[in-house]
């Protein structure tokens, strides 16, 4: 009896051990939320232990408090049933994880809600302390943190600036920037926004109080958690709201979700760029692809500055805009612009290009919506290749676009269908929409090609990938799709 209670206890720890890992890191993916965890839950009801993880999970220190009160928890309602005589009642605590996590994560919540705001007051105290800092947001559906990377550029030609790194675009990674990177030198901050929700934008402007404030395109991103394309137009127009009556704000025009805007305020400097010339005070014209990337000019009312980027598509040219009507408002000489300009790189995983045995890649992994795809595909079908060269697209499609979703990606697979010669559709999740929509716009079936894993469509362009082709990497999504 004690050799049989002594083998249940080490498979128990060695099965919790393997399942709490797992599904911690599924609980960060969903941004721990228990809401949005549990839906997931329900739509992946059993677990995959084994399978190698597409985003790295972070033991924070929050992780850590959560693993620990889970498996408090857990033990506690391994042991009980054991009173009466049923120890193997334990193993249950181990198919139900997730649920014991939910109620850990509840029972936490006042603790981390404590150290949160901690974390939010001494953010506070340290931004007090530099009265003279410029703090510029930037918020979108997409573009913001090209964007950001892009006005970084440019502004450390004349100023000590700092970003914030990555995707650090919440309430939370900005308290983080503010705490362990701004420095008494810096002359500049600029803040990228993220939002899922109303109000999340601004929660981070009332942390922060910017001066000026860019909002490069509103689509359909996050439609799930927002509940209306109304609502995702209100809640990146916060930023704009939040400026003071002397602020400086720019909106990229020609985003269809700006232009359509009817509560854009008029006691507040408003600068509207975009390529149409009649509706914008900024605009980009004469844009043109060389070999090196692009050309383009920026037509203001001070007159005309001609750059050059490695960047593609108008996608980044309209960020760049953005960023360089806020550059100049901060006095950065055109000349300066020009050499930052020229010296940008793209930013990885966003139509960034590389050229790999006679393979062109164009790497838009860590786009995930609609207006940037379409322009992704249009780069690809633009692109010259010599004779035998195929275009290829290989894509999951969209993700957290509610309603919207199905008529999305399979608007992408027609889109797919008429820019590229091969369309690879990895992954199950969206699979029959992207298929719907190449089939409808005249694609074959030979032409079409079903991928469980990224893995095995990378395996496939071994065979399929002919010397001259082109690949678009459209969209990767997270371990929490499938």
């Amino acid at each position: 009896m004690t050799a049989l209670i002594v083998s249940f206890i080490v498979i128990w720890i060695a099965a919790w051990v393997l399942y709490l890992r797992y599904y911690l890191q599924m609980f960060q993916q969903n941004s721990n939320r228990r809401d949005r965890f549990l839906r997931w839950q329900k739509d992946n009801p059993y677990p995959r232990l084994f399978g190698k993880s597409k985003v790295k999970f972070v033991f924070t220190p929050r992780m850590v408090r959560l693993a620990v009160t889970t498996t408090l928890l857990a033990i506690l309602l391994t042991l009980a049933p054991w009173f009466f005589g049923v120890f193997w009642l334990g193993a249950l605590c181990v198919i139900f994880c997730p649920f014991v996590l939910c109620v850990a994560d509840w029972i936490n919540s006042p603790i981390e809600k404590a150290i949160n705001n901690w974390y939010i007051k001494d953010a506070r105290r340290k931004l007090a302390t530099h009265k003279d800092l410029i703090i510029i947001g930037v918020t979108g559906s997409f573009g913001k943190t090209s964007t950001k990377n892009y006005l970084y550029r440019i502004l450390s030609e004349k100023y000590n600036v700092l970003m914030t790194p990555g995707n650090y675009n919440t309430t939370l990674g900005v308290v983080r920037t503010i705490r362990e990177k701004l420095e008494p030198y810096h002359e500049v901050f600029i803040c990228e926004m993220g939002a899922k929700e109303v109000g999340d934008i601004k929660e981070i402007c009332d942390l922060v109080h910017p001066v000026m404030g860019i909002v490069t395109a509103v689509g359909e991103m996050h439609l799930e958690t927002f509940g209306s394309f109304e609502n995702i137009q209100k809640t990146k127009f916060e930023l704009i709201d939040s400026l003071p009556a002397d602020g400086f704000g720019v909106i990229n025009f020609e985003s269809p979700g700006i232009a359509s805007y009817g509560g854009i305020r008029e006691d507040c400097s408003i600068v509207r760029f975009g390529i149409d010339a009649h509706r914008v005070d900024v605009r980009a014209a004469s844009i043109e692809y060389t070999p090196g990337g692009m050309e383009f000019d920026v037509i203001d009312a001070a007159g005309s500055l001609h750059l050059k980027t490695q960047l593609l598509g108008e996608a980044n040219i309209l960020d760049l805009t953005g960023a360089i009507v806020l550059a100049k408002h901060l006095g950065v000489p055109d000349r300066s612009i020009a050499l930052a300009v020229s010296k940008i790189q793209p930013v990885e995983h966003r139509l960034s290009m590389s050229r790999r045995g006679g393979i062109t890649i164009l790497d838009d992994a860590y786009n995930s919506n609609p207006t940037g795809a379409a322009m992704a595909l249009g780069v690809l079908a633009s692109m010259k290749l010599p004779q035998g060269g195929r275009r290829i697209c290989v894509t999951p499609g969209f993700v957290e676009l509610g309603s919207r979703q199905f008529d999305a990606c399979r608007e992408l697979g027609a889109l797919a269908a008429r820019s590229c010669d091969i369309l690879i559709i990895v992954n199950k999740y969206n699979r029959e929409a992207i298929l719907e929509g190449a089939r409808s716009a005249g694609m074959p079936d030979d032409n079409i090609m079903c991928a469980d894993t990224l893995n095995e469509a990378v395996a496939a362009l071994g065979v399929l990938a002919t010397p001259g082709s082109a690949i678009l990497y459209e969209n990767d999504l997270p371990d929490t799709f499938k």
